[in-house]
């Protein structure tokens, strides 16, 4: 039996934030928090929740001017409802990525205006690691792509219901509320989709002036052209503007306040520093090549980009279609942007994921709906895979203590395999295996202790953060040996360790203070006079003669 129709709208929505709240909620406290994004947002809110002030953001006391607040108040909210720890840290963030599964269902249902389709590229969102993994984090990325769903999906609805050109508004300002500039990239791109999309020929004449230009001050005349010559459907309507001046209104006041209040120290750091820098420098070393986050797609969005390739194909054949010129303009616009940016992250990919999907779960659907030949090149593809997966579990088997890992390798070889052969079979019902042993093999990935793997690249940070604060008074900076300073040990010990230098250290220490050095360092600078607070793992914390 297939799918389609079986169901109403409501239960498809309510089935899949069922599905996603599962994937996104378990185990959601079940490990520290990790550097950086954590770390920092989790000690900058505890600031809020001590000091009980939402208006300006500090880091230990020292004005944080780097992000948008609302993360901020997000996790605040949760510390004030259920107390500080890992769990509450994460919880709205996790909770508002969930939805947007089930609201890009919604988007699918008016772009395809079928059922397949639109469950499908739900599907492939909600089983994407990288949605998973960083939804589940306390950090801006996940929420923001579920303020871009809700943004599409105002867009599209506002056609038929203009009421709902609102709702965009409101979706663009709360991203430029989350992380500022990033709603000028994301709320361009669905610009130049309405005008591909209703204003055809205003678009023509666009793409044919920006080829025509010789400098920047010519590109303002073909933006004012294409909008004098399109019918102004969407511009004429007066409730788009209404929800633009409600979704900007609290982002515009809050700039003020922060300008007002800091000056020209605010617009330096957040505007110039945090901002503009990152498109053309690589701020703090994170630099890549040209082809970055054709790599991160490669290797974290297997075994969906496997069908990739033939959902954009079907994107372009049918680019006269309101959901190929969506999911070309949205994908490889936003691609483009993000690979001419210096800094290179792998979150900041996030926000194509929506476009794949809904990609993937388009050429799903045309594989799901009839008598098909597939292509043989998935059946070679996923027996791969499965031998690639066997692999993986003998390594696992050997080398690590969760078992859980093994269980789910198993589970994802059995995944792989069975989809293999269905698909040698040319039976739809590999879509049903995928999902399924994916789905569960998540599920596993979660309720293991590896989820956050970045932990493994440093020091366990709890033990270390519990000698400090019991062996020194509130609101001490202490300075450490170790390579970098870690926000996240910030957050567990309430106070500032900073990182320095060996030189640094040795003078530091003959003006008095607290030092957290390993061993080695310890040793070499032959300190006298100290005294030696406590030890733990590869840790000595001491202070100086003037303590």
């Amino acid at each position: 039996m297939k799918i389609t129709n079986i169901k109403s709208d409501s239960f498809w929505f309510v089935f899949l934030l069922i599905l996603a709240l599962l994937l996104w909620l378990l185990n959601l406290g079940n490990l520290p928090l990790r550097d950086w994004d954590e770390g920092y947002y989790a000690t900058v809110a505890q600031d809020m929740f001590q000091s009980g002030n939402w208006l300006y953001l500090t880091y230990s006391d020292q004005p944080f001017l780097l992000k948008p607040p609302l993360i901020i108040w997000l996790i605040n909210i949760s510390y004030n409802l259920a107390g500080i720890n890992e769990f509450t840290t994460r919880f709205l963030c996790a909770l508002i990525t969930s939805f947007g599964v089930p609201l890009l269902y919604l988007v699918g249902r008016n772009l395809f205006l079928k059922q397949e389709p639109a469950i499908f590229s739900s599907l492939v969102y909600l089983t994407l690691l990288p949605m998973v993994r960083h939804g589940r984090l306390a950090m801006i990325d996940g929420i923001i792509n579920t303020f871009f769903i809700f943004a599409i999906l105002s867009l599209l609805k506002s056609k038929k219901q203009p009421l709902w050109a609102i709702g965009f508004g409101f979706g663009i300002g709360l991203i430029a509320l989350s992380k500022g500039i990033l709603a000028l990239a994301l709320g361009g791109i669905l610009g130049v989709y309405i005008l591909w999309d209703r204003e055809q020929e205003a678009f023509k004449i666009l793409l044919t002036k920006i080829t025509q230009l010789l400098g920047l001050k010519a590109i303002f005349k073909p933006i004012l052209i294409a909008l004098k010559n399109s019918d102004k459907s969407l511009l004429n309507n007066y409730f788009l503007w209404i929800g633009l001046l409600l979704g900007f209104l609290p982002v515009i006041i809050w700039y003020y306040l922060q300008i007002k209040y800091y000056g020209e120290q605010f617009i330096q750091v957040h505007f110039l520093q945090q901002n503009f820098d990152r498109l053309s420098t690589a701020v703090e070393g994170n630099s890549g090549s040209p082809w970055y986050y054709i790599v991160e797609l490669i290797k974290y969005s297997l075994p969906w980009l496997l069908f990739l390739p033939n959902g954009l194909f079907l994107a372009w054949k049918k680019r006269q279609k309101s959901w190929g010129k969506l999911v070309l303009v949205g994908f490889f616009l936003f691609l483009g942007i993000i690979t001419i940016m210096g800094t290179k992250l792998p979150w900041y990919i996030m926000p194509i994921y929506p476009f794949f999907a809904l990609a993937v779960g388009y050429y799903l659907s045309y594989l799901y709906g009839g008598d098909k030949q597939y292509p043989k090149l998935y059946t070679f593809c996923f027996f791969s895979l499965s031998i690639m997966i066997v692999a993986g579990g003998i390594y696992l088997w050997k080398d690590t203590q969760e078992i859980i890992l093994v269980i789910m390798a198993c589970l994802l070889f059995i995944t792989f395999f069975l989809t293999s052969q269905k698909l040698k079979q040319n039976s739809p019902n590999f879509i049903n295996i995928l999902v399924i042993g994916l789905y569960s093999s998540l599920i596993l990935l979660i309720t293991s202790s590896v989820w956050v793997w970045e932990l493994n690249e440093a020091f366990a940070v709890k033990p270390v953060a519990n000698l400090i604060k019991e062996n020194t008074p509130p609101k001490t900076i202490i300075y450490t040996s170790f390579e970098y300073s870690r926000p996240s040990l910030d957050f567990y010990s309430h106070r500032q360790i900073l990182a320095e230098n060996n030189a640094t250290l040795e003078k530091l220490a003959s003006t008095g203070s607290y030092l957290l050095l390993d061993q080695e360092t310890f040793d070499n600078l032959k300190l006298t006079d100290v005294k030696i607070l406590g030890e733990v793992k590869e840790f000595i914390l001491i202070s100086t003669n003037n303590q």
